[in-house]
């Protein structure tokens, strides 16, 4: 009698909040899981959520954890982990095995999200893909013939920081002017705000009435015929375009997938995208290349750092 196939833990961690999944052989979702943690004991926090987890979905032969941040997979150290003190999460990997008895990888959680499109989602039928996060942050991730690129020491796709504009903003990261500082989620809202309060027309919009607005509030306004929203949304657009048609000239790459949360605006944000791209890419580069939306949404990370659990031991 053939034994069952074992399913796989998947836990992408955004802040101090969890979204973890129970995940089969084949990458469909079992149970989930959402959890608020404080940043003392992480990894007693992670390990009771796959307790809990191991409990409805028999066979779990592994763990995978997305962290937004930059993660050697080489060493099995998380570098830098955006929202989190470094110090608290440096040896997740080691002290989770311990605590939970079982194997576990840590990735980047754009890596996860691209992966979990690529075996599961808007990724099916590729062999080569660039996967782009629009969300808090901007990341990225590469996979080429069929398999995850991380470069030389595992922190390859940073497309968030290319530049684009030389006299721009100051990033996080120390550069100035990064794709970051202008199409994140947060630096929507701050170009909105700047928008209304230096544009007497711009108060017209419904955006002005609510003084704690957000990305996800813009993309509603647009989806709703709000001129300035639609705006907002269309130079976002150009400026996500413009790093995109950097990465085709680039990768000649066959399939770019765009995914997080910037993307709820749908084709109001893909159209510009897709037209900014054409015009500053190669010609034959932009036609080779498929631009669409993710597909999993949330998903995205727990299926795919569970399936990176899953082919890390074969």
């Amino acid at each position: 009698m053939t034994a069952p196939a074992p399913n796989f833990i998947g836990i992408n961690v955004s802040g101090l909040h969890a979204r973890a999944a129970l995940v089969d052989n084949e990458g469909q979702i079992i149970t989930r899981r959402e959890i608020d943690f404080t940043p003392e004991n992480i990894v007693a926090q992670l390990a009771e959520t796959a307790a809990e987890l191991r409990s409805s979905g028999g066979n779990v032969a592994a763990i995978g954890v997305a962290i937004p941040g930059l993660v050697n997979r080489q060493t099995d150290r998380v570098v830098t982990a955006r929202d989190l003190p470094s110090a608290t999460v440096e040896n997740l990997h080691g002290e989770l095995m311990r605590a939970t008895g079982l194997r576990v990888e840590v990735e980047n959680d754009a890596n996860a999200e691209a992966y979990g499109e690529y075996k599961a989602g808007a990724g099916v039928g590729s062999r080569n893909l660039f996967y782009m996060m629009i969300g808090a942050g901007i990341g990225g991730a590469i996979i080429l013939d069929g398999k995850l690129w991380t470069g030389a020491s595992g922190f390859a796709g940073e497309v968030g920081h290319i530049t684009i504009d030389t006299e721009g903003l100051e990033c996080v990261c120390g550069n100035t002017g990064c794709l970051e500082t202008v199409a994140s989620a947060p630096s929507i809202v701050r170009r909105a705000r700047e928008r209304l309060h230096r544009d007497s027309t711009s108060s017209l919009s419904r955006l002005g009435l609510n003084k704690n607005f957000t990305a996800d509030d813009v993309a509603h306004a647009a989806n709703e015929g709000d001129d300035f929203a639609l705006m907002m949304i269309e130079r976002t657009g150009k400026y996500i375009g413009t790093g995109v048609a950097t990465v085709i000239n680039l990768l000649n790459i066959e399939r770019i997938v765009l995914g997080g949360g910037v993307m709820d605006a749908g084709a109001l944000i893909l159209n510009p995208i897709i037209q900014e791209v054409k015009r500053r890419a190669f010609l034959r580069c932009f036609e080779a290349t498929e631009i669409v939306a993710a597909k999993l949404g949330p998903d995205a990370a727990p299926i795919g750092v569970a399936l990176l659990a899953r082919d890390s031991a074969a």
